[in-house]
């Protein structure tokens, strides 16, 4: 990390420091990068002065070395041509392509490291955009977007696992299994590989139930849901049902996250909240997913942080982790009951890939669009962040010859980087000043969401006088709604390992689980094993 106080004449040895990360080849490795400490004295000042004149020479010096750099990388890399044995699919919930922008802009400012730092999956060689329109709307919500992603076949909103023949709220229809999808990580179950699931949200939340569930309603989480819904509970399995006792869930070996409430009955107290479950069954499936682990192989069910610290990995085959009533708290909370992601990604690996046949591990930074639909961009920011740090933890625990990892959003949000702030200005805060009404405004904005002011005395609300550093400040928004909606525009995708090359382009969400089949030689369709064995043949 280059360190320099700012001023503009330093910016020369920042140049420099920078053209020198790369000649030395430290600009990928954190652990070895180049620190110039500057002591401000006179003499120092006199050549600085003097160096300012070659401040343009130096500019051009310093975008010409990057750019070879990262032209020579792009020649050099080469695809991995092996099936492979694990995929570990990130996916950050609502992580609009401006998030991931804010997102590097934020970490280079807390490092230093500015508009120069990079994220550890901008590392990954591969990228392609995915259109996440659903079958019924143009903007798709969470669930639909996961049962193409994750089965590969387009849904109606708010449905899972089902194809466009099941519309929203039909009990009936959900249980027809021609209209079941499979997804990827039901045919590694099929393959006798393990498999796993890591959220911040419940995790029998859209996103992840995509991995297991079938369901005409996305928040038909457990009987009462379906209940609140006037529907038939010995008709329909609740989501909760359908992942302790389900055929696909019964056998997920991993599950953390949150949504305690979804499991235990109502007036069994919750270790957290006096409220307890909400089941009206009677059913206890946290009970149930123990007993019957239990007979399978060593099972822990956690509950808190400091349970999921100790748990000896090398001896567990199976591990249920609900680490909170409802959703798990945000990040910025500091609720120190609740692991971070990067913690339960490290155990879900940990135990998963004691499985010599491979795994299948899908991990979910859920409170990305939770945050966005309150439009408090801080907070989404942050969670943003701690998915980073996930991803950079599997890449550096795995493989890349036999592990794909890949990181994409299920939908964006509609949250804009605007105005013209500074270069190295925090990007939480104010852009700079209207030229219509002398106000300022954040640079972060939302087109619509809870955070619309509307007029106060015919003039807009000034965010200077607002506490903006809140972490749960609420950004102002140009319509009003309730919740703020998703936004409709491509998201991308980054990729790493076999067969990462594929995704380049442009493609269907729903063209992703095609293509893990395909790498990982599992389920139906075009396989690797199969066309390198014809070209092995000489077919």
């Amino acid at each position: 990390m280059c360190v320099f106080p700012p001023l503009p004449p330093l910016r020369y040895l920042y140049n420099l420091c920078a053209v020198a990360r790369f000649a030395f080849g430290t600009s990928t490795t954190p652990t070895s990068t180049i620190t110039i400490t500057i002591t401000m004295k006179p003499i120092l000042l006199l050549i600085l002065g003097i160096l300012v004149a070659v401040q343009a020479a130096s500019d051009s010096a310093f975008w010409n070395a990057m750019m070879q750099a990262d032209l020579e990388a792009a020649i050099n890399n080469s695809p991995i041509m092996n099936q492979a044995k694990n995929i570990i699919f990130f996916l950050g919930d609502g992580m609009s392509i401006s998030t991931l922008t804010a997102a590097r802009f934020l970490k280079g400012f807390l490092t230093g490291e500015h508009e120069h730092q990079v994220m550890a999956y901008e590392k990954f060689p591969y990228s392609t955009l995915i259109k996440t329109y659903s079958a019924d709307t143009m903007v798709t919500d969470s669930a639909a977007s996961a049962t193409a992603y994750l089965t590969g076949v387009k849904a109606n909103q708010d449905t899972i696992g089902v194809d466009a023949n099941v519309l929203n709220m039909d009990c009936n229809a959900m249980n027809n299994p021609a209209y079941h999808t499979t997804s990827v990580l039901r045919n590694f179950q099929d393959a006798g590989r393990s498999t796993g699931i890591v959220t911040t949200s419940r995790v029998t939340h859209a996103s992840p139930a995509g991995n297991y569930a079938h369901t005409a309603e996305r928040s038909w989480e457990n009987d009462y849901d379906l209940i609140e819904d006037d529907q038939d509970t010995n008709l329909c399995d609740d989501v909760a049902e359908q992942l302790v006792l389900g055929e696909t869930g019964s056998k997920i070996k991993v599950i953390m996250g949150g949504g305690r409430q979804k499991f235990t009955p109502l007036g069994v107290p919750d270790p957290e909240l006096g409220s307890g479950g909400s089941r009206l069954d009677g059913k206890d499936l946290i009970e149930t997913w123990l007993t019957e682990k239990e007979l399978m192989g060593n099972a822990s069910y956690v509950w808190q942080r400091e349970e999921l610290l100790a748990v000896d990995t090398s001896a567990t085959d199976y591990l249920l982790g609900l680490f909170d009533w409802s959703h798990m708290a945000y990040f910025v909370d500091n609720d120190t009951r609740n692991p971070t992601l990067e913690e339960m990604t490290r155990t879900a690996i940990e135990i998963l890939s004691k499985d010599t046949n491979g795994y299948f591990l899908f991990v979910e930074g859920a409170k990305i669009d939770l945050a966005h639909h309150d439009n408090e961009y801080r907070s989404s920011l942050e969670e943003a962040l701690q998915l980073e740090k996930a991803i950079a933890l599997a890449d550096a625990m795995t493989d890349p010859q036999d592990t794909l990892i890949l990181l994409t959003a299920d939908h964006s949000h509609p949250m804009v980087i605007n105005g013209y702030a500074d270069l190295r200005d925090d990007i939480r805060g104010l852009a700079s000043i209207s030229d219509t009404d002398g106000l300022p405004y954040t640079t972060i904005l939302y087109t619509n969401g809870p955070g619309y002011r509307g007029e106060v005395n015919g003039s807009r609300p000034d965010p200077s006088l607002e506490d903006y550093t809140n972490p749960h400040y609420s950004a102002a928004a140009t319509v009003p709604r309730g919740s703020s909606s998703h936004a409709g525009e491509e998201v991308i995708l980054y990729a790493r390992g076999p067969q990462a090359h594929l995704f380049s382009g442009i493609h269907e969400n729903a063209f992703i689980p095609h293509t893990l089949r395909y790498a990982a030689c599992v389920g139906d369709g075009l396989q690797f094993c199969s066309a390198s064995s014809k070209k092995t043949d000489g077919k």
